[in-house]
């Protein structure tokens, strides 16, 4: 893949991933908040428990999509491939994005799950984009002639 196209890659995933960070805490805290303010319950659990369960999952789950993101905006930053932690960040996240499009068909609709995939589809791009530059090319076989025979 052309070397143009991976920092633009790298900002629209870093900004897709923050985007849906921000999200993520909104929707559990809303949720959060309708529970609490309708005091309903499941299964007998506690009202505010599962308030606050709610929020902090999605404090936790969007702290998780930010450190992705900022994996991402490193990378468009420093033009170089995701390494280390940033690499296993973006990887999960690719993980996560296939499982919640395969999850959120039947609930939500096939809008969601195709959201879904094109953000796992920019991910898995951002890491083979990169993943490219630091292959060489095939190395030659030990036994090769340095240099071609003389006829």
């Amino acid at each position: 893949m052309d070397p143009v196209v991976r920092r633009p890659v790298a900002w629209v995933v870093a900004v897709v991933l923050l985007v849906e960070a921000l999200g993520l805490v909104a929707l559990n805290w809303i949720l959060g908040e309708v529970v609490h303010r309708q005091r309903m319950s499941l299964a007998g659990l506690d009202p505010d428990v599962m308030s606050t369960s709610s929020k902090a999952a999605g404090l936790v789950f969007g702290l998780y999509f930010v450190l992705c993101a900022l994996a991402a905006l490193l990378v468009a930053v420093r033009d170089r491939g995701p390494a280390g932690l940033g690499r296993g960040l973006l990887i999960s996240a690719a993980v996560v994005h296939g499982l919640l499009a395969a999850f959120v068909w039947g609930p939500v609709g096939p809008a969601a799950f195709v959201f879904m995939i094109v953000v796992l589809a920019l991910i898995v791009l951002l890491l083979m984009t990169y993943d490219q530059e630091g292959r060489a090319a095939d190395p030659a076989p030990a036994d090769a002639p340095v240099s071609p025979e003389a006829p």
